[in-house]
This record gives structure tokens, C-alpha cells and sequence, in this order.
């Protein structure tokens, strides 16, 4: 592609999320969905292939499919209020709708399913896009009506959500589609808390954003994108493999490392409104995210490769990819713990 159009498609992929995330206006926010669909798929489509192909057709299919409800529940929500303002939604017939829109958006259970596929037929800086910067608009729009959402529609997809991203990821290898399901087990997260605390979503997603961010720089500068070709890397690369093992960790929430920030304040503040048996469920089913990270761990860090390196001549070369921001973004996915009344306070 040429570096020019990729600039200004890039640019108009920033522009339409920036959009939805600034306008108080239905049309507006719409219009920003509809941009940022538009630039991310020549993005997907950067390299051309069969699979590349197939995952802009589905990507395009369900995020079209999204933007029809979400013009539709606007349109019902105008029928009833006469303004087009983003405020509390006045129908719940509305409401249901625009809920049900965000969470094909966003890859909510049960509307999950294209998350892995897309994620999976796409190049890693692609993904790495899908996962992180495509998630801010539609939350956004959550974060702003979340006083009119349906309690019960919510909690139920993020229920399944957190339980759906930890039963899809357990027997998969290709490294895409294991942080597809860690992406949609991660959304779970943060739309249960949304309607209690919806700080604490933002402070969960800030959380994930950076941990995604590390992780897949870490599969970039290795060129992974296999449970077998990551095992490799300890041989190549020991401390960015012991990196990647810490940065696994803290995806599945262990203390003391970043990623158990935002679970420990969420479990807290689900019992502070007397939900007791949600956060024990959400707890469980988190050790299925456990799980397949602490086999990446097993994989990567706890096993040698069964190869020598006693030669003369080198059989893998050294990573000439530069990675500017790997540093920070491994400290803070990892150690950010300490900084909980701070970040608390700040949002």
C-alpha cells in the first residue's frame, strides 16, 4: 500500500473514532461509526490473501449489521424524545437495541463469534488494531448511556462473555485467536462493572489496552503467531520470553502484577452492591483464562526447545524490529499495582 493513502486512511480511522468519542449528537456518532469502518478495512486488506479477504467480508458484514440497529434504535429514541442529543434514552425498546448494536461492536457474547475469525485472518499490527483501538468508540457510547442500559440484558452478555472467553480460548494454538477470546473474556469484565461504577470500566480498559499493546508487540518482535513458534523464542530471546511470561500472568490476574487491579476493585465494588454470587462466578470463570495463559507460560518459559546452540553458526537471527514503546508498556502492564489509589483517584 501506498505510505501516503496508509497515512490518510489511518488518519481518517483516528478522525472517525475521535468523532464518536466527542459528539453529542446521534448523527454525528453514527457517522464517526461508519468512518472508522470504512479505514480499518483497506488496513485489514493491507496484504492481500484468501484469508485477509474473508475476515474484511465478516468484519464488514457484522459491523454493518451494528451500525443498521444502532440507526434504528436512534430513530425509535427521536420518535419518543423529538432531540437527537446522546442522553438517557427514553424507550427501552430503544435502549435494548442500542445495547445489543455495542455489543456486536464490540464482540460481546453471543455476538462474539467474529472476534476470533477476524482476529485470526488478519497480519498482528491489524489485530492489535481490532483489539484495542476499535473497542474506544463503542464503549464510549456505552459509558454515556449507561444510566438508561437494561440491567439484566447487560449482565447476562457479560456473564457469558467472561464465560464464553475463557471455555473458547482453552484448546486453541494460534496465538490470535487466544487473545480474540482474552479480548471478548476482558469486555465481560468491564461491561459488568459498567452500570455500577463506570469509572472502573475506564480504568479496566485502560489497563487491558496496555496489556494487549505489550503482548502483541512482544508476538511482532518475535514473529509468533503459534504456541510452537513461541516456544522457540527462549533459545533467541530469554528475557523477552521471561517478559512475555510476566505479561501473560498479569492478563490472567495474578497479584502482584498490573492485571489484577482491575478484577480485585471490580469483585470489590460488585460485593460493596451486595452481588455476591456474580463476582464468585466471574472469579471462577476466570481461571479458564488462567488456564491457557499459564500453558503459553508452560510452553514459552517452563520447557526448552529441544535444539542446541553450541554452533558455530546461528540458525535463527536476532530481530532487527524496533520497538520504541516495549519497554514502558511491559512496566506498566506489570507494575502498576502499587499505583491503585493514585489511578482511583484520578479517575
Amino acid at each position: 500500500m501506498n505510505p501516503l493513502v496508509f497515512i490518510i486512511i489511518l488518519a481518517t480511522l483516528i478522525m472517525g473514532t475521535m468523532i464518536v468519542i466527542t459528539s453529542s449528537h446521534w448523527l454525528f456518532a453514527w457517522i464517526g461509526f461508519e468512518m472508522n469502518m470504512m479505514a480499518i478495512i483497506p488496513i485489514m486488506m493491507k496484504t492481500p490473501n484468501p484469508r485477509a479477504v474473508e475476515a474484511s467480508t465478516k468484519y464488514f458484514l457484522t459491523q454493518a449489521t451494528a451500525s443498521t440497529l444502532l440507526m434504528m434504535a436512534v430513530i425509535i429514541n427521536l420518535m419518543y424524545s423529538g432531540q437527537w442529543t446522546i442522553t438517557k434514552l427514553f424507550n427501552p425498546t430503544a435502549s435494548v437495541l442500542m445495547t445489543m448494536a455495542l455489543a456486536i461492536k464490540l464482540g460481546l457474547s453471543p455476538f462474539h463469534f467474529w472476534v476470533p475469525e477476524v482476529t485470526q485472518g488478519v497480519p498482528l499490527t491489524t489485530g492489535l488494531i481490532l483489539l484495542t483501538w476499535q473497542k474506544l468508540a463503542p464503549l464510549s457510547i456505552l459509558y454515556q448511556i449507561s444510566p438508561s442500559i437494561n440491567l439484566n440484558l447487560m449482565l447476562t452478555m457479560s456473564l457469558l462473555s467472561i464465560l464464553i472467553g475463557g471455555w473458547g480460548g482453552l484448546n486453541q494454538t494460534q496465538l490470535r485467536k487466544i487473545m480474540a477470546y482474552s479480548s471478548i473474556a476482558h469486555m465481560g469484565w468491564m461491561t459488568t462493572i459498567l452500570l455500577y461504577n463506570p469509572t472502573l470500566t475506564l480504568l479496566n480498559l485502560l489497563i487491558y489496552i496496555t496489556m494487549t499493546f505489550t503482548m502483541f508487540m512482544l508476538f511482532i518482535q518475535n514473529s509468533t503467531t503459534t504456541t510452537l513458534s513461541l516456544s522457540q523464542t527462549w533459545n533467541k530471546a530469554p528475557i523477552t520470553t521471561t517478559l512475555t511470561m510476566l505479561t501473560l500472568l498479569s492478563m490472567g490476574g495474578l497479584p502482584p502484577l498490573s492485571g489484577f487491579m482491575p478484577k480485585w476493585m471490580i469483585i470489590q465494588e460488585l460485593t460493596k452492591n451486595d452481588t455476591l454470587i456474580m463476582p464468585t462466578f466471574m472469579a471462577i470463570t476466570a481461571l479458564l483464562n488462567l488456564y491457557f495463559y499459564m500453558r503459553l507460560t508452560y510452553s514459552t518459559t517452563l520447557t526448552l526447545f529441544p535444539s542446541t546452540n553450541n554452533m558455530k553458526m546461528k540458525w535463527q537471527f536476532h530481530s532487527t524490529k524496533r520497538m520504541t514503546l516495549l519497554p514502558t508498556a511491559i512496566v506498566m502492564s506489570t507494575m502498576l499495582l502499587p499505583l491503585t489509589p493514585m489511578l482511583s483517584t484520578l479517575l
